[in-house]
């Protein structure tokens, strides 16, 4: 059997795993640059049996499903990928499995995002590079600020819990959250989002994008936000109006906006959000830890020789 691995932008997914365990039995290939649009990614993939993808990097809906007819075997990172038509794969007879994950990583980064908008690093580190003045900003005390968390599940629980160690007031709200679910994870539950919003020096983004919770944040919400606020964004890219976004950090709305996640991914070199200073940003890091991929490689070996044996594990 021939198996793809997509997406590898570090080429390290064959050091990550016991890949020569499957020697004999099955043919790995590694692509290492990102295949772009539907019509590249059937075209590249028609030979192959099974196919391991990093968590959405590249979609799979049922239009892409269809032109795959040798596919049995998709692997996701992660027990959840909103963008594979997990229907259109039961129809096409394709089994599509997951991996463990940890939720720290993603948590460390938004502090990362956190702490680099309330201090101004990447400004002050351009200019320390550049011959720039020696001082041009004034960061934002986070002892003492308000960091208000839409979202307060695995993620968003250990974010809060070094706000707190930082001397921050936290609060949260999301549409199912209890206020002694709150409490547990040292948070106030919000009466609303608009008031969560409101109160926050900083906003970080933690709910899993459904259809209750697409454009979530729209116009209307981004302006309860005071134009001293900071919105983090580490989930999912549409749970953020996009649009809204971009107009509420170039008219200088909000103070600036901390974001590892895209809608289109990789972003285009001429998006808006390239162009705009108050934009923090990282190429979707959230995950990309040596000891994430270490689980999501090595189980997806694991799915393989699952599958090869007639019991597939972890099905999504």
């Amino acid at each position: 059997m021939r198996c793809a691995v997509l997406d590898d932008y570090q080429n390290v997914a064959l050091s990550m795993a016991d890949w020569d365990s499957l020697a004999g039995r099955v043919e790995v290939t590694v692509f290492r640059e990102h295949l772009d649009g539907e019509d590249a990614v059937a075209a590249a993939l028609a030979g192959f049996d099974i196919v391991v993808i990093m968590r959405e990097r590249t979609p799979f809906p049922a239009s892409l499903l269809e032109r795959l007819p040798q596919l049995r075997l998709l692997i996701t990172s992660g027990m959840r990928n909103a963008s594979i038509d997990l229907a259109a794969a039961a129809r096409a007879g394709v089994v599509v499995c997951g991996t463990a994950s940890r939720s720290e990583p993603p948590a460390e980064l938004t502090w990362a995002l956190i702490l680099g908008l309330a201090r101004h690093v990447a400004t002050e580190n351009r200019a320390f590079h550049t011959d720039g003045p020696w001082q041009s900003t004034v960061g934002l005390d986070l002892a003492g600020s308000t960091l208000g968390l839409i979202g307060l599940g695995k993620i968003g629980t250990k974010v809060a819990a070094v706000a707190r160690a930082f001397g921050m007031d936290v609060l949260a709200w999301s549409q199912n959250l209890t206020r002694e679910r709150a409490e547990e994870a040292g948070a106030t539950l919000a009466g609303s989002l608009p008031e969560l919003l409101a109160a926050s020096d900083i906003a970080s983004v933690h709910v899993v994008l459904s259809d209750r919770t697409r454009g979530l944040l729209d116009a209307a919400a981004l302006a309860h936000l005071r134009p001293s606020a900071f919105l983090v964004n580490t989930s999912r890219a549409a749970i953020v109006d996009r649009a809204a976004l971009v107009d509420a950090l170039r008219d200088k709305r909000i103070a600036g906006a901390g974001l590892d996640v895209f809608e289109l991914e990789p972003l285009p070199a001429d998006d808006p959000l390239r162009t705009l200073p108050n934009v923090l940003a990282t190429p979707h890091l959230g995950y990309v830890t040596r000891r994430n991929y270490e689980i999501y490689f090595r189980g997806a070996v694991e799915d393989i020789e699952a599958f090869l044996a007639g019991e597939p594990i972890r099905e999504l």
